[in-house]
């Protein structure tokens, strides 16, 4: 097994920086004026306050975002306005980063006022609760999943993620070239960006770099003018590592492909394929094949094994037709 990448975590957020990057998609509208922008989302997950408004606060989630939904806009209208007033400033002494009122509902005046006196923003979403949970939470995951960046070049060859690997003049921008021309899409060239989302991890590139690739002699080149839009990925989870190997390895390189090798990656495992570049070889011809033969290995078609079997039963058969 080989390792690659440096590991960066991210141990929190700003509100601004949530706000910034997922208010749009998520329909979040601020009430005026924003405050409390710099505290910190320290937990990629949210969390509905019922219990701490009725007053229980042992096990308070207070470094993740709140959200009321009918329950807990419901349960603040049946009590007193004092009681409602003392209920949400002591839900506001807490210091939660911000909370998001669903499903199109308001606050009353008092309460955004004790908001914003204690420098906690408040948004009014139009989602339904449970959308508005799940969606953020898909959202904050991502934010905050452990990612790294590798120097190659990837690629989504028939639904399967490549990421090509290889020393500088390998080849690994010439070879993807020659993936497009078979149909392929451009993730990412040179600087790939990876992000472990549960038992995956995703490719992208940096926003300023997505469908640009360089080639050696020829210089930047734009992938949708040569190739079309459907050419460019701006984002595919990776499947199999392809690390192009110099012509005198040719030897070193499993040639069966009984054993398997992987790539480390942050914390998952990738299949790894080693391809010697040699004069004459269509390099982006074996990535294909190899890609091809990880799908029929994910149907459960592993043809080295089938051979292998075969192979052993032949052995089997020669040693008791002697023994006879």
């Amino acid at each position: 097994m080989i390792a690659g990448g440096k590991r960066i975590t991210t141990k929190n957020i700003t509100v601004s920086d949530f706000l910034s990057r997922n208010g749009e998609s998520l329909g979040l509208k601020p009430h005026q004026p924003l405050v409390g922008l710099d505290r910190l989302i320290e937990e990629p997950a949210l969390n509905r306050p019922g219990l701490a408004l009725s007053g229980f606060f042992s096990y308070f989630a207070k470094k993740r975002v709140q959200v009321f939904g009918n329950s807990e806009h419901s349960y603040l209208t049946q009590l007193t306005p004092d009681q409602r007033i003392e209920r949400f400033s002591h839900l506001c002494d807490q210091g939660f980063p911000c909370l998001i009122v669903a499903r199109g509902l308001e606050l009353e005046a008092s309460l955004l006022q004790i908001a914003q006196e204690k420098q906690i923003s408040v948004f009014s979403c139009e989602l339904p609760t449970m959308t508005l949970l799940n969606s953020a939470t898909i959202k904050l995951e991502n934010e905050f999943a452990p990612r790294t960046s590798l120097h190659g070049c990837m690629v989504d060859y028939r639904g399967i993620g490549v990421l090509i690997l290889g020393q500088s003049g390998s080849g690994k921008s010439e070879t993807a070239i020659g993936l497009l021309e078979k149909g392929a899409a451009l993730v990412a060239d040179d600087m790939v960006l990876l992000r472990q989302i549960g038992d995956r991890l995703s490719a992208s590139a940096k926003d300023f770099a997505q469908g640009y690739l360089e080639m050696r002699g020829i210089g930047i080149l734009n992938v949708a003018n040569l190739y079309g839009l459907s050419a460019i990925r701006p984002e595919k989870q990776l499947d199999l590592v392809v690390d192009l190997k110099p012509a005198n390895d040719l030897n070193k390189v499993d040639r069966i492909g009984i054993s398997q090798k992987s790539f480390q990656i942050l914390d998952l495992d990738i299949p790894l394929v080693e391809i010697p570049v040699a004069p004459g070889r269509d390099t982006a011809r074996l990535i294909g094949v190899a890609a091809l033969n990880l799908q029929l290995q994910k149907l459960g078609f592993d043809m080295a094994d089938e051979f292998n079997q075969k192979l052993q039963a032949k052995m089997a058969q020669e040693s008791n037709h002697h023994h006879l």
